[in-house]
């Protein structure tokens, strides 16, 4: 008579991967308190194996199933194909990659004036909180004291909290210099300083390119493109230009460039044959204003995805190490910059 093959246990599987079977059987019934990686390696070497789960029990799965909740600022979000909107579909994607399911909320400016939590939080929609682009200051502390759940912020940084940005500063130092290597000399700045960190860091970038050339930026070679509070631009169609009209403009974002082409052309300058314009985002919106626009692209994917992935980790009970992530992204040639010969 054949002998009967053993039944792989818990106990086996925890033996080959050197863990306990506290471990293995949190990783197996998907429980809380196990990486990631851990869980995946567990679950495939007891397919592997032969294990089958005592019955009743929950069957093995790659990830446990979270909520996800993204809150984004009302005032960041334009009437049209918005930076902000393609960041959340992104986080929407690498959520569904990981079997979690994502759910949106407006944060309007009275839940920002009141310190009023988002409906996610308070009502347990969530199990974890993705925050998409920058609220008030006052704000973002508010959430990181009473926010009882992991808590992620993306594209933008506050102190204590986990965040993942895109590279603002070396991106624009890099648009910056492929200007300067074209060329142009007289070149400004398109963006209202302090709005937000975003803005900051790419005008030092900006700045950065500029001495190292060894050019000075005249004050009005910074124009403001909003208001201080806030970032909802819908309304700001007039640019104080410089008395000496520049060979080129950074723009801060490629939003602000689609408002700042149309306005010059207006005037009867023409981009790129009398003047070049860089932007920063790569937002899809040629049709707008007629010319594509070079371009410091974010890697929304993966900012999307190292936000996910952390979230994640903090909701299954691991610790991560909080602080500012910069995810790099790459310069986007398109047809907006002409050669400059003039000084």
């Amino acid at each position: 008579m054949a002998k009967m093959k053993k039944a792989v246990t818990m106990s086996d599987i925890a033996e080959k991967v050197q863990v306990s079977t506290v471990t293995v059987s949190k990783a197996l019934s998907g429980q809380k308190g196990v990486s990631e990686e851990m869980r995946e390696r567990i679950i495939e070497l007891a397919r592997e194996m032969g294990y089958r789960m005592p019955r009743g029990s929950q069957e093995p799965s790659k990830e446990s199933i979270f909520r996800i909740g993204v809150l984004i600022p009302s005032s960041a979000l334009s009437t049209f194909d918005s930076f902000y909107w393609r960041l959340y579909q992104a986080v929407s994607e690498k959520a569904m990659q990981k079997n979690c399911f994502t759910g949106y909320e407006s944060l309007t400016g009275e839940m920002e004036q009141d310190l009023l939590l988002p409906r996610l939080v308070s009502d347990r929609m969530a199990d974890g909180l993705i925050v998409i682009g920058r609220p008030e200051k006052r704000y973002g502390d508010f959430l990181i004291k009473n926010v009882r759940m992991p808590l992620v912020f993306l594209d933008f940084y506050e102190d204590g909290a986990d965040c993942f940005i895109s590279d603002s500063f070396y991106g624009t130092y890099r648009l910056t210099n492929y200007l300067l290597e074209r060329g142009h000399k007289r070149i400004a700045f398109v963006g209202t300083l302090f709005a937000t960190e975003s803005i900051t860091d790419r005008y030092l970038g900006y700045s950065k390119a500029m001495m190292e050339a060894g050019l000075e930026i005249p004050q009005d070679y910074v124009i403001p493109d909003r208001e201080v509070k806030g970032s909802n631009m819908h309304n700001f169609s007039e640019f104080s230009l410089p008395e000496q009209q520049p060979t080129a403009y950074v723009c801060n974002c490629d939003y602000t460039a689609s408002l700042l082409i149309p306005f010059l052309q207006k005037k009867g300058i023409r981009v790129p044959e009398d003047i070049s314009v860089v932007g920063f985002d790569n937002f899809p919106g040629e049709h707008y204003m007629g010319v594509g626009v070079t371009t410091y692209a974010a890697d929304l994917g993966a900012m999307a995805k190292a936000a996910v992935r952390s979230l994640i980790r903090q909701m299954n009970g691991e610790s991560v190490k909080k602080g500012i992530h910069i995810v790099e992204g790459n310069l986007v040639e398109k047809d907006s910059v002409r050669e400059c010969r003039r000084d």
